[in-house]
């Protein structure tokens, strides 16, 4: 085959960048397949082709020492290895003699050949050089670590001995004899003994003769490797005869061939842990404040009580609450409320002396006390009056004397066999009952009167699942005029047909809802429903009367009233005009509600007092308030006095009477001047379907 010179002319490849390109991207492919380098696809293929162009280049020139330096470049890449020059050389053997800046092809074969030659040369120099490079590597690494494990093992020794040394524990290294081989000082000064003193004393020797034999097992079982650590409370025996408890842990230390070497056991001594567990006990089961007991403690001496207690005279529970301590502590601050706890605490204890009792504080401004009763403990009444007596006295604090009362829940003489905690849940709602609209009371258990708070609160919490389900509807009732019987209004009220209790009315559902809360979304989505039932009667049928809706005291505070109302009617287009919004007259005394009621009746909204009763107050707040309708309570109905004709006539308002139910009632106050009315005799709530417009 003839050798090409320099002297001749190669041909003109005006494709060259584009074969090679094909080429890289051949080599790139079926390379990453074989090697592991830390480039992706994109970069392997950018590298390959720059190591091609060399390739080439060199090839043309004739000049090995780039080829040489590509070998040596496919090394560093990563780990490339046999498989991986095996590849390259065979995709550069044939795809190069096949490039057409190398036709004709026996023109350059033996320049391929040899600068395949070159780049196997440079790529097995260079991978030598790095297995040298990397066991030189492993070699000095080794080294490094060995001297490290070396002084890590010092470091480790003496940070040991000074852990031992310098640790308020007793720590005490034991043979496996059992003697004591080392001791600290921490272990000498729990024992009355000096560090040598304990040296050579058998470990077993050191405990009560008692527990010797408890420990003798725990060793053996460590030794037999039944147990990883021995953890023992053991008194041990001091130098002075007496006796330290302690907690001891024993653990089995082994060497490098990982036979049992010694033992470690570690003495803390606990006499402090113990006084200080006591103490902390306590505090957990009293008031930090007043130091009576708290609601856990009382709580179980009160079921020890029931169980003793006899059947001729039993026990007493009270549940007392201070009033007006919120008033107190925002006025005064939060000091001064603590010091009234801390003196009621003292008072009560000082009413009850001669009593078995025992008095805790509860949460907050609550208190329990539970009597045991005896053939002369004083009648109920009398504990009550002594104690609002005695707390009514002014004691001063900051130079403000003051003085206290409380209400009560009192459940007496219930039955042994009670659960304690149904006991305090029964005091807990005779407290609630005795506060309700009033303070300084108390009140007994009255078991119907608690059956029927039970009730109502399983009504109560069961509203927001009846309303999910849809049994809370809405229902419309007329509004009419007395005088010709002809409709004058709807008013929306809620109906509950409960499943087993029957249908509940729109004042009982109401009533319900106040006690949980539920009677703000459950109120906005009343007006949502009524409003939108309006507006479709307005369209379909004309409608134009106004609609009534009531709200709760609840409601009528609320201080996001009138933006609820304003969306409302924004998004169901019912004209302000046609809704009649009805406020409790004794509401308006509340926060917020007076001002609700007068921004409403700007936005053009009929206002109304409902729930009217014609005393002073009432008629009063029509004049301050400016409303449009009263409703007069249907508690009045069959009110039937010349007075009340008379107080009719003075109400500046058009007046509406509820709860009409005859029709010599209506007859009545339409005499007295009444202008409308609601009632089973005007007309029953009714789906809106069935409303008769």
């Amino acid at each position: 085959m003839p050798n090409p010179s320099r002297s001749e002319p190669l041909p003109a490849q005006p494709d060259r960048g584009r074969s090679r390109a094909a080429l890289a991207r051949k080599w790139t492919y079926l390379l990453s397949g074989v090697v592991v380098v830390p480039l992706d696809s994109e970069e392997l293929g950018r590298e390959l082709c720059v190591q091609l162009d060399i390739l080439c280049d060199a090839v043309r020139d004739e000049d090995i020492k780039p080829i040489r330096q590509v070998g040596e470049r496919l090394v560093a890449l990563g780990y490339v290895g046999e498989a991986g020059m095996r590849c390259t050389l065979d995709v550069l053997g044939k795809g190069m003699l096949a490039l057409p800046e190398f036709q004709p092809m026996e023109r350059f074969a033996e320049r391929i050949l040899l600068a395949q030659s070159a780049l196997a040369c440079g790529f097995l120099a260079a991978a030598q050089r790095a297995v040298f490079d990397q066991q030189e590597s492993m070699h000095l690494s080794l080294l490094k670590a060995v001297r490290d494990a070396k002084w890590n093992l010092k470091e480790s020794e003496a940070r040991f001995d000074e852990v031992i040394t310098s640790s308020s524990s007793g720590v005490l290294i034991v043979g496996l004899d059992g003697r004591v081989q080392r001791a600290n000082a921490a272990a000498g000064v729990i024992l009355g003994l000096t560090q040598s003193e304990l040296t050579g004393v058998e470990l077993a020797e050191l405990v009560h003769p008692e527990a010797e034999r408890m420990l003798r097992d725990g060793l053996r079982a460590l030794l037999d490797g039944t147990k990883d650590r021995l953890r023992q409370t053991q008194r041990l025996l001091r130098k002075d005869g007496d006796v330290a408890r302690v907690a001891l842990t024993v653990s089995l230390l082994r060497g490098a061939d990982d036979q049992p070497s010694h033992y470690v056991a570690v003495i803390e001594d606990g006499t402090e842990l113990m006084l200080l567990q006591s103490e902390l006990s306590r505090q957990s089961l009293h008031d930090m404040l007043t130091g009576l007991p708290n609601r856990q403690f009382f709580g179980t001496r009160l079921e020890a009580a029931l169980g003793a207690a006899g059947s001729a005279h039993g026990v007493t529970l009270f549940h007392l609450d201070l009033d007006a301590f919120g008033l107190l502590c925002n006025s005064l601050g939060r000091r001064a409320g603590e010091r009234l706890l801390v003196h009621v605490a003292q008072r009560l204890r000082a009413v009850l002396a001669k009593e078995k009792t025992i008095i805790a504080r509860f949460d907050g401004d609550e208190f329990g006390i539970l009597v045991e009763n005896t053939a002369g403990t004083p009648p109920v009444a009398t504990i009550m009056a002594e104690i609002n007596a005695e707390l009514a006295e002014p004691f001063y604090v900051d130079g403000h004397g003051l003085a206290a009362s409380v209400s009560a829940g009192i459940v007496h003489r219930p039955s042994p066999d009670i659960d304690p905690a149904e006991l305090l849940r029964a005091a807990d709602q005779t407290l609630r009952r005795a506060k309700t609209g009033r303070r300084g009371q108390w009140e007994l258990f009255d078991p119907a009167a608690d059956a029927e708070d039970r009730y109502a609160h399983g009504l109560a919490v069961s509203m927001p699942g009846a309303w999910e389900n849809g049994q809370i509807t809405v229902r419309y009732r007329p509004v009419t005029r007395l005088a010709d019987g002809r409709l004058a209004g709807v008013e929306a009220v809620l109906h509950w047909e409960h499943p087993e209790e029957g249908p509940l009315g729109h004042a009982r559902c109401t009533e319900l809802a106040e006690r949980t809360g539920l009677i703000l979304p459950l109120g906005d989505w009343l007006l949502r429903t009524a409003a939108g039932q309006a507006h479709w009667w307005r369209q379909r049928r004309g409608f134009t009367r106004p609609l009534a809706v009531g709200l709760t005291a609840h409601q009528a505070a609320d201080a996001h009233l009138v933006a609820r109302v304003l969306q409302i009617l924004d998004d169901t287009r019912l004209p302000p005009r046609q809704l009649m919004i009805g406020m409790p007259v004794g509401a308006l005394t509340i926060p917020g509600a007076a001002t609700n009621l007068a921004n409403l009746a700007e936005l053009g909204v009929r206002t109304v007092l409902v729930d009217f009763g014609l005393a002073p107050d009432d008629l009063a707040a029509v004049h301050t308030h400016g409303v449009h309708f009263v409703r007069i309570a249907a508690r009045l109905a069959d009110h039937q006095a010349s007075y009340v004709a008379a107080l009719v006539g003075e109400v500046d308002a058009r007046v509406v009477v509820d709860g009409i139910s005859t029709a010599a009632q209506a007859a009545w106050w339409l005499a007295a001047g009444a202008d409308g009315g609601t009632g089973s005799f005007i007309g029953s709530a009714v789906p809106p379907g069935e409303f008769p417009l």
